[in-house]
């Protein structure tokens, strides 16, 4: 591996990390936050649904423009506004400025998100160095959403919850140094231009979409506002279907779905986006509102399941060259299944040791089918179109993953 290569690997997993902190440390916050800003419940819920809606409206947009105006320029950019975002929010003085600040975050984080896996692909061409690069990855992801309970404990117990904001700054600043000496830029120098048609369909389809998953429980779902939402959505997807099926340079090309190892990457990311990452938050809430573990206790919870995580992701990528990525997303699929049947075992008297089987083989499946599912995506769309194939077949191109809220009665 060379110094570049390590370079743009190492931020491209510490930026991913940040953006997947920023979601799992503001959960641990919420009460401390409502009490400092004099805020009530629907205000609240905007810190995390503000994010949630724009990255999931943006990400697969953000994808399409990165073969046009430069992979490493787009993901500047995004961090650049995720890191600026950062500041503001950790200095907010009401709760509407917080909100909207974490509007803007989530739009950086679709950017980074979205041109993440592109970058990598570029900077790591042989497969076999790829592969172990995507376990390193994709062992991020559900790696920095375990332990963000648990960072985001320390820091409001210690330095106070604008601290979960402002930790980005330097984060981030070191990242943009890196970026911008040591990766690589690429593009696709015959990129056409911006298809405006299908990226405004599909962002407004998209928003809709995830502000009626996202406000259905509270609006009532059969509210005009609620079936309204999906109504607007279901008519600019259609829309977006027909301008794409149509035009001569479309920014998400249909017959993608044509190739069965891409089609069946979005089904493996619907899956474990559906179940485990859906899941999450409401996994910390479990430990922390129904066994009464303390935020770092919680966290602690999840961290032999990051372990192991991390290290099947690398034995997997070591496998990868005798072991088909079709078995390894059969395999982790399987496996997360099980352990989230384990999970159903578990009740409110529970102790919190019991908890772990189910998460441990859950972790297991996850190791496994992550860098397998960055994989085929690479592997199954041409070159031109990887940014647009990663957006959507990476776990955080699923709405599903995003439909968390704060707990009802946030605990003091």
């Amino acid at each position: 591996m060379t110094a570049t290569q390590r370079w743009t690997l190492t931020v491209v997993c510490a930026a991913t990390a940040m953006l997947m902190l920023d979601i799992a440390v503001v959960n641990t916050a919420l009460s401390t936050i409502a009490s400092d800003l004099d805020t009530d419940l629907s205000g609240l819920q905007w810190v995390v649904d503000a994010y949630t809606l724009t990255l999931a409206a943006t990400v697969i947009t953000a994808g399409s423009l990165a073969d046009r105006f430069g992979r490493r320029r787009l993901f500047v950019a995004g961090l650049a506004l995720f890191t600026a975002m950062s500041l503001l929010c950790g200095v907010a003085p009401s709760i509407t400025m917080l909100n909207v600040s974490r509007a803007a975050q989530g739009v950086g984080a679709a950017i980074m998100f979205a041109v993440s896996l592109a970058v990598l692909s570029h900077a790591f061409p042989r497969p076999h160095e790829r592969m172990k690069a995507l376990a390193a990855y994709g062992a991020t992801m559900p790696g920095a959403f375990a332990i963000g309970p648990l960072v985001g404990g320390a820091l409001t117990s210690g330095l106070g919850w604008r601290w979960i904001f402002l930790i980005n700054l330097p984060l981030g600043v070191a990242c943009l140094w890196i970026v911008r000496r040591r990766v690589a830029e690429s593009s696709d120098p015959r990129a056409p231009r911006v298809d405006l048609a299908g990226v405004l369909t599909l962002t407004g389809a998209l928003f809709l979409l995830v502000f009626a998953l996202l406000r259905g429980n509270d609006a009532g779902w059969a509210s005009a506002t609620i079936l309204a939402s999906f109504g607007g959505a279901l008519g600019l997807g259609a829309v977006f279907i027909a301008v794409e099926a149509r035009g001569a340079h479309p920014m998400l090309p249909l017959g993608l779905f044509r190739n069965p190892s891409f089609s069946g990457a979005q089904v493996g990311a619907f899956g474990i986006s559906a179940s485990l990452f859906a899941l999450w938050l409401y996994l910390t809430l479990y430990l922390q509102q129904v066994l009464g573990l303390s935020a770092i206790e919680a966290g602690l919870v999840f961290v032999p399941g990051t372990v192991l995580n991390f290290l099947v992701a690398g034995a997997s990528a070591s496998l990868a060259p005798k072991v088909s990525a079709r078995t390894f997303v059969a395999g982790g699929l399987t496996l997360i299944g099980a352990g989230l049947a384990l999970l159903t075992l578990v009740g409110a008297e529970t102790a919190w040791w019991l908890f772990l089987p189910g998460l441990l083989v859950a972790m297991v499946g996850t190791g496994m089918l992550n860098p397998a599912l960055a994989q085929v995506a690479l592997s199954s769309a041409p070159a031109p179109r990887r940014p647009t194939s990663t957006a959507s077949t990476t776990p955080s191109g699923s709405v599903s993953r995003w439909r968390s809220r704060p707990p009802s009665r946030p605990r003091c």
